[in-house]
């Protein structure tokens, strides 16, 4: 439980930064606006230029691995943007951002320290296998369904073709491809920009927070909590125990990296498309509070102490 709230604090304490400049007036909404673009622009794709190029993949893909998770993905992010649109009449954008939301796990700032102290060594390669395509996989699902509804195949496609995780993941791959690695002097400026993205990303979002608060229904956001924090890990649990086969550490993993909270990520997407940030920084935010106590139930439902 205590390395579980050093591991939450700073990522509170970050937010509360960005809550306590906007609502002293030290900095405006622009400001925050202006941070989420520097974010989701640059930061993440060298984020995901980083991992992808560095990331060590086994020679057989572990199926039953990426179904045990992505089927939870499935499940909570179906279930999420169908209450949004059901229960609380949000528009079809709105209900992206809603099962993004609940799909989305805190992987870089809470999962990735949490997991290698549960595991260990032993827990890195699934942990960043997982990690190396969570994000593109997530991202580009929540960018054809936003832009896929009514809209031509062309504006689609010149949609993803600009879209900057995109691009990064096609430098990536080209990247790995060729084999050559980046001078000295490039390298630390892709790593300093990738090591801003989580920093700022929260800072943005404790702007937003002030900004929006929980929104008009934070019984919404109380909802996509309870699908990221219970069912999503339940789903993987079953999954990776019943009905697929793997290693015990590699069912931990993926039980462990469901059951973190809502991703920073969900909330850079609604601010990408100017709408439903009350619904992701809300659901972030309660989310993030109680997965101490959510963390430390898995941890010991996957036996560890």
């Amino acid at each position: 439980m205590l390395h579980v709230l050093t591991v939450v604090l700073p990522v509170f304490g970050l937010l509360g930064l960005g809550y306590v400049s906007r609502a002293t007036g030290y900095l405006g909404d622009r400001a925050g606006e202006g941070l989420s673009d520097f974010v989701f622009a640059i930061a993440i794709p060298a984020l995901i230029f980083k991992t992808l190029t560095a990331a060590q993949l086994p020679e057989a893909q572990p199926w039953g691995y990426w179904l045990s998770y992505f089927g939870g993905v499935v499940v909570v992010w179906t279930l999420g943007a169908q209450i949004a649109r059901r229960f609380f009449a949000v528009s079809h954008v709105e209900g992206v951002v809603a099962g993004f939301t609940a799909a989305q796990s805190n992987t870089v700032l809470v999962g990735i320290p949490l997991i290698l102290e549960a595991y260990g060594p032993e827990g890195a390669v699934p942990l960043f296998l997982l990690v190396a395509i969570h994000l593109p996989i997530m991202m580009t699902t929540a960018t054809v369904l936003a832009e896929g509804r009514g809209v031509p195949l062309r504006r689609i496609v010149r949609q993803l073709v600009m879209n900057p995780l995109l691009i990064a993941i096609a430098v990536s791959v080209l990247a790995r491809q060729v084999g050559a690695p980046l001078p000295g002097a490039l390298k630390t400026i892709v790593d300093m920009l990738g090591a801003a993205a989580g920093p700022c990303a929260l800072f943005a979002m404790g702007i937003a927070l002030r900004r929006y608060g929980a929104g008009d229904e934070p019984l919404l956001s109380v909802a996509l909590t309870a699908l990221k924090l219970i069912v999503h890990p339940l789903v993987v649990l079953v999954l990776a125990t019943r009905v697929f086969t793997m290693p015990n550490v590699w069912a931990g993993v993926a039980v462990l990296f469901a059951a973190m909270p809502c991703g920073v990520n969900a909330y850079l997407f609604a601010e990408r498309y100017r709408t439903g940030v009350a619904i992701s920084s809300g659901a972030i935010a309660i989310s993030t509070a109680l997965c101490v106590l959510s963390s430390a139930f898995w941890l010991a439902v996957m036996g560890i102490r």
